[in-house]
């Protein structure tokens, strides 16, 4: 696990202790929690899966393709 060093404005830096006291929870954990939900939304974007990325986009992705290779 790496670590960084972040700067929070002092309102995100208290409400992260209320949110430690309710919850009992290192804010370690609770911060690493926000970062996985924040990454989550965007999904295939990060890489996870590229299936149906081109999908509805113009050109239709076989003729960009099609195109490129036109080059060669």
């Amino acid at each position: 696990m790496s670590r960084i060093l972040i700067d929070l404005p002092e309102a995100q830096v208290q409400a992260l202790g209320a949110l430690v006291q309710i919850e009992g929870r290192p804010r370690a954990a609770l911060i690493r929690d926000a970062i996985d939900a924040y990454l989550a939304q965007f999904g295939p974007a990060l890489g996870a899966s590229v299936f149906g990325l081109w999908k509805g986009k113009k050109p239709d992705g076989l003729a960009y393709q099609e195109e490129l290779r036109s080059e060669w």
